[in-house]
C-alpha cells in the first residue's frame, strides 16, 4: 500500500521531499490559517487544510478524520514547533504513530519538564512559576543570580539573567509575552547554572539514543540569545560522555522514543544540567552543521523516520567515519543602534573570506531592526569550515565583521532620516 503521511505545520520541504522519497507518497498538510501561504507547492498535496490557531484540539482532530475517512493516513508527521501538541492529539485519536500527547506537554511547558526531570532525578535545578513580581524577586533573593524566561517559547524570546538588583519587573512583563502565536501560560526563574552552553543533537529509536553532535553555543550573557555555534565543540571525551548521559536521562524521562532531537545543556563545576529540549531538529542551521562536521544528515533522518524506516544503523556508520572532516561554525551579525535597514555593504569581502561557505543577510530592507530581544533581532549571518574549532569561528566571524548596514534614524518628531 502507497503511503499517505498527514505534515501538521506548514513542513517546509519535507512534504515534496516525502513524495520524492518513496514514489505513490501522498501528503496532506495540516496548517494554521495564518501560516497558509508559507506552504511550499501546495498542489503537490492531496489537500491542504486550513484551520484557525485559537480553533480547539477537537475541530483539528475532526477535519484530520474526515480526510482520513476519504483517504486514510499511514503516517503523521511534523517538523517544527508550532502545532506539535496538535499533531500528537490528531496522531493518537487517529491510532497513528508519534509523539504522545504528555511527551509533547512535557517539552513544551517549561515547568512540567522541570518537575517531570526533578521527579526522575534527572535534572533538580531549582525552578518556580511565578505570578507576579514579588513571588519573582522572592525566588530571586533566595537563588540569587537566576534566568526568567516564558513557559512556553522558543527562539530566546522573553529570557533575561536578573539578580535582586536587575529590572525584575521588566524581565517579568517580557517573559510573559507571546512569541511567533506560540502560547504562554506564565513566566518560570530557575537558578542560574555558570557554565559553558552547548546543543546536542540526538537520534532515538526504539528508546535507543545516538548522540550525533555537541555543538559550542556562543550567546549574549543577558538574553541568552545565540551569536554563535560551532561543531564539534572542543570538549575532553569524559566531558562529552557525560553531557550524552545527561540527554539520554533527559529524553527517557520525557518518555521521548524515537525522532531527532535538539536538547540544550549547561556544564558547570557539577556535571551537565539542562536548558531545554525539543522534538524537532534545532534552529540556526545546526543541522547543516552537524552535516558537515559528522556526516549525518538529521533531515534525511528525520525523513526516513516518518517513512518507518530504521536509521541509527546508518548514523553510527557514519559517525564511525567521521574522522577527518571540518569543524563548521556560524555567526550572526546584531546591530546595537537602533533604525530602518538599509544597504547593507561588504558582502563580497565577506564571502571571500577563506573558509567561509555562505553569507546571508536575513533582514528584509525596510525592516525595523536594532537591539537583541530574540532570535529573530539578528540580521545576518556568515557559515565557514575550519582545520579545528577556532579556525571555524574566526572564519564566520571574520566574515561578518565585513558587514556593514546602512541604518535610517527617526528623530522624535519626525519620520526616519
Amino acid at each position: 500500500m502507497s503511503e499517505h503521511v498527514l505534515v501538521v505545520g506548514t513542513g517546509r520541504d519535507f512534504p515534496a521531499r516525502l513524495r520524492a522519497a518513496r514514489p505513490g507518497t501522498e501528503t496532506t498538510v495540516m496548517v494554521q490559517l495564518d501560516y497558509i501561504g508559507k506552504v511550499r507547492e501546495p498542489g503537490g498535496n492531496a489537500r491542504v487544510i486550513g484551520v484557525r490557531g485559537d480553533a480547539a484540539d477537537a475541530e483539528w482532530i475532526a477535519l484530520a478524520r474526515a480526510a482520513h475517512a476519504l483517504r486514510p493516513f499511514t503516517r503523521i508527521a511534523t517538523f517544527g514547533e508550532r502545532d506539535q501538541d496538535r499533531y500528537a492529539a490528531i496522531g493518537e485519536a487517529l491510532g497513528l504513530a508519534c509523539h504522545s500527547v504528555k511527551t509533547v506537554g512535557l517539552v513544551h511547558d517549561k515547568e512540567a519538564m522541570r518537575d517531570r526531570l526533578a521527579e526522575a532525578g534527572a535534572d533538580t535545578t531549582a525552578h518556580a512559576r511565578v505570578a507576579d513580581v514579588e513571588a519573582l524577586r522572592a525566588f530571586v533573593v533566595a537563588h540569587g543570580t537566576c534566568v526568567v524566561k516564558p513557559v512556553s517559547g522558543s527562539g530566546s524570546a522573553g529570557v533575561a539573567r536578573v539578580t535582586a538588583d536587575s529590572d525584575l519587573a521588566g524581565a517579568f512583563e517580557r517573559a510573559g509575552g507571546s512569541y511567533l502565536g506560540l502560547a504562554n501560560p506564565g513566566v518560570l526563574v530557575e537558578e542560574f547554572i555558570e557554565g559553558t552552553q552547548y546543543s546536542v543533537e540526538a537520534v532515538s529509536e526504539e528508546g535507543e539514543h545516538q548522540v550525533v553532535a555537541v555543538t559550542r553555543k556562543y550567546s549574549d550573557p543577558e538574553t541568552f540569545v545565540e551569536l554563535g555555534h560551532v561543531s564539534p565543540a572542543v570538549l575532553p571525551e569524559e566531558r562529552r560522555a557525560q553531557i550524552a548521559a545527561c540527554v539520554a536521562g533527559v529524553l527517557d524521562a520525557l518518555g521521548v522514543t524515537f525522532g531527532v532531537t535538539h536538547t540544550e545543556v549547561v556544564l558547570g563545576g557539577a556535571g551537565p544540567r539542562v536548558i531545554e529540549t525539543h522534538v524537532r531538529m534545532g534552529g540556526d542551521d545546526i543541522p547543516g552543521l552537524t552535516l558537515d562536521s559528522t556526516g549525518v544528515d538529521l533531515d534525511e533522518c528525520a525523513l526516513r523516520q516518518t517513512l518507518g524506516e530504521r536509521v541509527l544503523p546508518d548514523v553510527r556508520a557514519a559517525l564511525a567515519a567521521a574522522d577527518g572532516r571540518p569543524s563548521s561554525a556560524i555567526w550572526f551579525a546584531v546591530l546595537a543602534g537602533r533604525g530602518v535597514l538599509g544597504e547593507v555593504a561588504g558582502l563580497a569581502e565577506a564571502r571571500a573570506v577563506p573558509g567561509v561557505s555562505a553569507v546571508k543577510v536575513t533582514a528584509r530592507e525596510g525592516a525595523e531592526v536594532g537591539g537583541l530581544t530574540s532570535s529573530d533581532s539578528r540580521v545576518a549571518y556568515a557559515r565557514a569550515l575550519g582545520g579545528s574549532a577556532g579556525e571555524a569561528v574566526e572564519a564566520a566571524r571574520g566574515a561578518v565583521a565585513h558587514l556593514e548596514f546602512q541604518l535610517r534614524v527617526r528623530d522624535a518628531g519626525g519620520p526616519a532620516v
